[in-house]
């Protein structure tokens, strides 16, 4: 007998319970009870995570199996209303009833994720927001073998630090600054046997330098151990420890001075049309959520010129849509700026937002109910630009703005103060990118230049030609009326006409006289014409055949009329 369909949250849980596997499972093992003896608000909450869930772009299939059967048997095994249940305790009964199952360790890995998730609904909707995931940072830990005074005084230099950083990055900065500032003491320590301040030397450093560079490391990572090492000094020094001016005078290595890689108009608008037919071609609502996710942050990214934290972290309360803006809060430095958008990018978001479904915060973008993690803005484009053959991160659309605006007469110092720029030096290097006008300039110089020393033809030169070749032309139409013309000999005086036209094509001549020629002297290569050129040889021996002659030599002299 048809297991029958079900029509609710409950009733599905309930058959998923009855069709469970539970072979291995031991006899006095507590089992979940079905939900008929739930209270009914946890049923009304468990429809209410579904679609949570749901409209946060999550897989309606994940979500029936992994995800609702976590919480069915969170409620079935606590028998609680659900607001009495404490997320950090009352939940893991649920994962050790799967582990008693001894089902897949696969299968236990995505149960666990799946109860992590319904620990995070649980909080925000009792308000509490979300779980900070910050994992304490052991500095003892990356610091083991190294003198304690070093890592005592870096902890130090690292909350000085701190206060400049963003809210969002301290975690990755706390990180980055530890293995940036460790680098070198661990070649000191492991390697030149210093243990005190006092012993470290100036060739220390440049034998550090040249071990990285013996490794194949690049010369700007070098440069940046080496302004590491320099602005510890400089806190060591004020700190009040005697820093000798020899370690401080350490000159870096020159360094390559790039210019920012922009994409090509062409490009950009390969990477809008696939990113546009993404959207037009979505079926499933969670596939159109998250490619309309992806167009809103193209849009951001290219008009709008911000970098890829800047979109991460917008917030609804930044956008003003009525005045064409936003705002960035806490940027790159901690600076507040604004940024203008265009209508389609206004358009796009505006798109976006009715599918953005609910999370914790007022993050302007989320995926699966969450602020969008590092790295999925970035993945996303470059599956884009793979589609098109087009090498696009988000810092290169970035590039790709300012170099547009520019060329496009945008004056250097709005782009400046557009793009948050601090110094306007840095705003300069788009212009040394690529700049329009100095292009411009070059070409028109250069072509001066030709002239003046004959590189480019004169017009009395184009002339002559005009001139000369009619004459050759001629002469070649003369010998198609020779009586004993072979086929060999016409096959060659086609080929000449083909090299006299395309000169003549260089100095632009007629084009529906060009257009009328080419036939002829297609036809004149035809092997049809030879055999009738060679039958007029035995018939009418002193000329071309009359018809032969309308068909092309009176053509050719009308083509020269011209």
């Amino acid at each position: 007998m048809p297991t029958p369909k079900a029509f609710s949250i409950a009733a599905y849980y309930d058959r998923s319970l009855r069709y469970a596997r539970g072979k291995r499972l031991p006899q006095d093992a507590p089992r979940p009870k079905p939900t008929s003896f739930w209270p009914q608000e946890n049923i009304e909450l468990l429809e209410r995570y579904r679609n949570w869930l749901i409209e946060g772009g999550n897989s309606e299939m994940v979500t029936n199996i992994y995800h609702l059967t976590m919480a069915g048997h969170v409620f079935g095994l606590n028998l609680k209303p659900h607001a009495e249940l404490d997320p950090d305790k009352d939940l893991d009964c649920a994962l050790e009833y799967v582990k008693a199952k001894e089902l897949g360790a696969s299968w236990i890995m995505k149960c666990r994720l799946s109860l992590q998730k319904f620990r995070r609904y649980l909080r925000l909707e009792r308000g509490l927001g979300e779980e900070s995931n910050i994992t304490p940072f052991d500095s003892t830990r990356v610091g083991e073998g190294l003198p304690s005074w070093v890592v005592s005084e870096l902890e130090r230099y690292q909350r000085l630090m701190q206060r400049n950083w963003r809210d969002a990055r301290v975690e990755e900065n706390i990180r980055r600054f530890w293995s940036g500032y460790l680098r070198m003491w661990h070649f000191f320590v492991e390697q030149r046997n210093v243990h005190e301040f006092k012993e470290l030397k100036r060739q220390h450093v440049l034998d550090y330098v040249d071990h990285r560079l013996g490794e194949g490391y690049s010369v700007t990572g070098v440069n940046n151990d080496l302004r590491n090492f320099h602005t510890f000094l400089v806190f060591l020094q004020e700190e009040g420890h005697n820093v000798p001016q020899s370690l401080l005078r350490i000159p870096g290595l020159k360094q390559p001075d790039p210019l920012p890689r922009y994409l090509t108009d062409e490009q950009v608008k390969k990477l809008r049309e696939e990113v546009e037919r993404n959207v037009q071609e979505a079926t499933l609502a969670r596939h159109r959520r998250l490619a309309l996710l992806v167009r809103a942050a193209f849009y951001l990214l290219w008009q709008g010129g911000m970098r890829s934290g800047e979109v991460e972290e917008l917030r609804l309360e930044d956008l003003d849509f009525p005045q064409k803006r936003l705002s960035v809060r806490d940027g790159k430095g901690k600076k507040d700026r604004t940024v203008y958008l265009t209508e389609t990018a206004i358009h796009a978001l505006q798109e976006y937002l009715v599918v953005r479904g609910e999370g914790s915060g007022d993050h302007v973008f989320l995926y699966r109910n969450a602020p969008l993690k590092r790295d999925l803005i970035r993945d996303r484009l470059k599956r884009v630009g793979r589609q098109v053959d087009v090498k696009v991160f988000p810092h290169r659309l970035r590039h790709t703005c300012a170099t547009q605006l520019l060329n496009a007469g945008c004056r250097v110092t709005s782009i400046q103060r557009f793009l948050g720029h601090k110094k306007l030096s840095s705003t300069m290097i788009y212009a040394r990118a690529h700049d329009q006008t100095v292009a411009d300039d070059y070409f028109a110089a250069m072509q001066r230049v030709e002239q003046r020393l004959e590189i480019v033809p004169k017009e009395e030169d184009i002339e002559d030609v005009k001139v000369q070749e009619p004459q050759k032309l001629f002469q070649l139409i003369e010998r198609l009326e020779l009586p004993k013309l072979c086929y060999e000999e016409r096959l060659g005086i086609a080929s000449q006409l083909r090299e006299m036209v395309g000169r003549m094509n260089e100095h632009a001549p007629p084009e529906d006289a060009v257009d009328k020629f080419h036939p002829i002297i297609s036809a004149l290569s035809n092997d049809s014409f030879g055999k009738k050129r060679l039958a007029s040889k035995t018939s009418t021996p002193s000329s071309l055949p009359s018809e032969s002659k309308s068909r092309f030599i009176i053509p050719l002299t009308c083509f020269m009329s011209q």
